[in-house]
């Protein structure tokens, strides 16, 4: 009985022996399982909405979003606040691709400027 004891005490592997030998299978399990909770969760970051295409310029404009999104001649993406110089003088024009934003920071996400005057 000594010698099947000894015999089994040889051949047993440690356990962190077998780990590193199904370390393939467990990195694939593991992925699964966080592709799965990503997936279920769907709580990606989400980009501002900055436009709906195929909008008027009175339509197109939502309660507080007051920044004028306008394009110059230049082809310069510009944008005025209320307050500004020429912010009345400004008409938005969506065929041009000028937009209404909600933010600064919006304007600025979408890669337009702030005007200098």
């Amino acid at each position: 009985m000594g010698n099947a004891v000894q015999l089994w005490r040889k051949r047993r592997t440690p356990w962190w022996r077998t780990l590193l030998k199904a370390r393939f299978a467990i990195v694939l399990a593991l992925l699964a399982i966080s592709s799965a909770a990503y997936v279920a969760a769907d709580n990606r970051p989400r980009l501002p909405t900055v436009h709906s295409y195929g909008t008027s310029s009175i339509t197109g404009r939502k309660v507080g979003c007051d920044i004028k999104g306008n394009i110059n001649e230049r082809g310069e993406h510009i944008y005025h606040v209320p307050g500004q110089e020429y912010y009345l003088a400004t008409r938005i024009n969506p065929a041009r691709g000028e937009r209404w934003f909600c933010s600064e920071w919006e304007a600025w996400w979408a890669g337009w400027r702030k005007a200098k005057v």
